[in-house]
C-alpha cells in the first residue's frame, strides 16, 4: 500500500470532513449529529447536536458518536502512513476524549462567559476566558500527563501527532473563514474597503516590528520569532500555528505562542471596551475597528466588539443619539475577517521565503525543492476557502444552508485544534520549555502588545474610520 506523509494526509482528512459537511447545503445533512458544546452552567445543557434537526437525544450520545466518527476516520487515514490500526485506535480515542473533556471544562460559564453574556447565563461573574479556555486546559492537562505520568504518556505515544491534527484543522478553517467573508460582503462598501486597508497597514507594521524586536533585543531564533510575530499580528492561535507549520518549526513553538495569545486576549477584553466607551463613544466605528486590530483571538475580538458596542450605544443614548445595533461589532468582525484571510497568504509567503532564502539546504532551491518543502495544508486551506466563498457569492440564496454546512465542519476543526494543544502538552517538558525561553517570550509579547500594537491599531483605526458613523435607529 502506498504511504502518504502527514502533510498530505491532513489535506485529505480536512477535505473529507469539508465535503461531508457540504452535503447539508445540497439537502442531505450528513454531519448534523456532530456534538456542539455551548457555554454552560449545568452540565446537562452543555452538549447537543450542531443541527437542530438532529435534536432529541441525550447530549452524551452526540459526543460518543462524534468521538467515534473522528476515531474511525483518523485511524483509517493513518493506515496510509503505515501505522497499524489496532495499535492506533485505542490511544487515539483516549487522546480525543481527554481533549474534548478539556474543551467542555473550558466552556463552563464561570470560566468562559464574557460580560455581555453573563446576564443571559445567570452568572454574576466569570473569568472572561471565552470557550477558548479549553485550549489552555487541554495544554495544561497534556503537560501534567507528559511530566508527571510518563507511563500514561507512553501508552498514548502512537496517537501523539500534533502536526497532523493542526494541519487538518487549518484545512477546515478555510471553509469557516470563507463563509464569514461572504457574509461580511453585505456590509457597507466603505466599511469593507477601510477595514481591508487598515489590516494591510497594521499588519505590515506589526509583523515586521515584532519579528525585529524578538530577534534583536531578546535573541530569539527565526523559529520562535516568526510564529510570535504572526501570533501577535494576525489571529493569534490560527496564525501562529499556520506560520509554525509553514516554516517547519517544532510544534511546541506555535502552541506556546498561542497560549500566550489567549491569556493576553483576556486582559484586553477586560479593559479595551471600557477605554473605548470613555474616549471613543463619539467615534463608534473607530472603536469597533480598534477591537478587531488589537485583540488577537476571534472569540475575544468579537466579544470585545460586542461589549464596546453595548457600552457605546448606552453612552450615546444618554446623549440622545440612538445608533442602530450591529454596526460597531460589524466593523470589528470585518477587520478580523480580513486579518484571518491573510493567514493563508502569509503562510504561502513565509513558506517560500524559508524554502528559498533561509533554509534552502545544500542544493540550489529549485521548483522541486520548494514543492517538497511547501506545506500542502495551505492548498487545502485555500481550496475550502475559495469553494465556500465562490458558492456564497455565486448563489446568494444558498448562503444560509452553506453557513449551516460550515458550522458542522467547524465542529471538527475545533476538535483537531484542541487535540493539538493536548498532544503538544504531552510531549513537552517543563524544564525544556523554560530553557527555550518561555519567560522571554512573554516579555516580548507584553512589550510589543502594550508598547505599540494596541496604540498603532488605535491610530490606524482612527485614520480609516474617523467620521464614519453607524446609521441611526428609527
Amino acid at each position: 500500500m502506498t504511504k502518504l506523509n502527514e502533510d498530505w494526509l491532513a489535506v485529505w482528512l480536512g477535505l473529507l470532513i469539508f465535503l461531508l459537511a457540504l452535503c447539508a447545503a445540497a439537502g442531505t445533512d450528513v454531519l448534523g449529529w456532530a456534538v456542539s458544546t455551548s457555554v454552560w452552567t449545568h452540565l446537562s445543557t452543555a452538549l447537543g447536536p450542531v443541527a437542530k434537526s438532529w435534536a432529541g437525544s441525550p447530549g452524551w450520545t452526540y459526543l460518543v458518536a462524534t468521538l467515534g466518527f473522528v476515531t474511525l476516520v483518523v485511524t483509517a487515514g493513518v493506515r496510509l502512513l503505515g501505522v497499524r490500526p489496532v495499535r492506533f485506535a485505542l490511544p487515539f480515542l483516549t487522546v480525543v476524549s481527554l481533549s474534548y473533556l478539556a474543551w467542555i471544562a473550558g466552556s463552563w460559564a464561570w470560566v468562559a462567559a464574557t460580560p455581555d453574556k453573563r446576564k443571559a447565563l445567570g452568572v454574576a461573574w466569570s473569568l472572561n476566558l471565552t470557550a477558548e479556555a479549553g485550549f489552555i486546559i487541554a495544554l495544561a492537562l497534556g503537560l501534567i500527563i507528559g511530566n508527571f505520568f510518563p507511563r500514561v504518556a507512553a501508552t498514548l505515544k502512537e496517537a501523539i501527532r500534533p502536526e497532523l491534527y493542526v494541519k487538518t484543522g487549518i484545512v477546515i478553517l478555510g471553509a469557516f473563514l470563507g463563509i464569514t467573508a461572504t457574509e461580511q460582503l453585505g456590509l457597507a462598501t466603505t466599511v469593507m474597503f477601510r477595514g481591508l486597508c487598515a489590516i494591510v497597514e497594521a499588519y505590515l507594521i506589526y509583523w515586521a516590528v515584532v519579528y525585529w524586536v524578538a530577534r534583536r533585543y531578546f535573541g530569539f531564533s527565526r523559529e520562535w520569532a516568526a510564529p510570535l510575530a504572526s501570533g501577535i499580528s494576525i489571529c493569534g492561535v490560527s496564525a501562529a500555528i499556520a506560520t509554525g507549520a509553514a516554516i517547519k518549526a517544532r510544534p511546541v513553538v506555535p502552541i506556546m505562542v498561542s497560549s500566550l495569545v489567549v491569556v493576553f486576549a483576556v486582559m484586553e477584553l477586560m479593559f479595551l471596551p471600557f477605554l473605548a466607551q470613555t474616549f471613543l463613544w463619539r467615534e463608534p466605528m473607530v472603536a469597533g475597528a480598534w477591537m478587531g486590530l488589537a485583540v488577537k483571538t476571534d472569540g475575544a475580538a468579537v466579544a470585545s466588539g460586542a461589549i464596546a458596542e453595548s457600552l457605546i450605544r448606552a453612552r450615546a443614548a444618554a446623549e440622545g443619539i440612538n445608533y442602530s445595533p450591529g454596526w460597531i461589532v460589524g466593523a470589528t468582525t470585518t477587520v478580523k475577517v480580513f486579518i484571518d484571510v491573510f493567514i493563508g497568504i502569509w503562510s504561502f509567503v513565509l513558506a517560500w521565503i524559508w524554502s528559498t532564502k533561509i533554509e534552502p539546504g545544500r542544493d540550489r532551491a529549485g521548483a522541486i525543492h520548494i514543492w517538497e518543502r511547501f506545506p500542502k495544508f495551505v492548498f487545502g486551506y485555500l481550496f475550502t476557502f475559495a469553494v465556500v466563498m465562490t458558492m456564497g457569492l455565486g448563489w446568494p440564496a444558498i448562503v444560509p444552508k452553506l453557513k449551516a454546512s460550515v458550522a458542522e465542519a467547524n465542529i471538527f476543526r475545533g476538535i483537531f485544534f484542541v487535540m493539538t494543544f493536548f498532544t503538544i502538552g504531552v510531549v513537552s517538558n517543563f524544564r525544556k520549555l523554560w530553557e527555550a525561553g518561555i519567560a522571554r517570550l512573554a516579555a516580548v509579547y507584553v512589550l510589543c502588545l502594550f508598547g505599540f500594537i494596541i496604540w498603532v491599531g488605535l491610530l490606524i483605526s482612527w485614520l480609516f474610520f474617523a467620521g464614519v458613523k453607524p446609521p441611526l435607529a428609527h
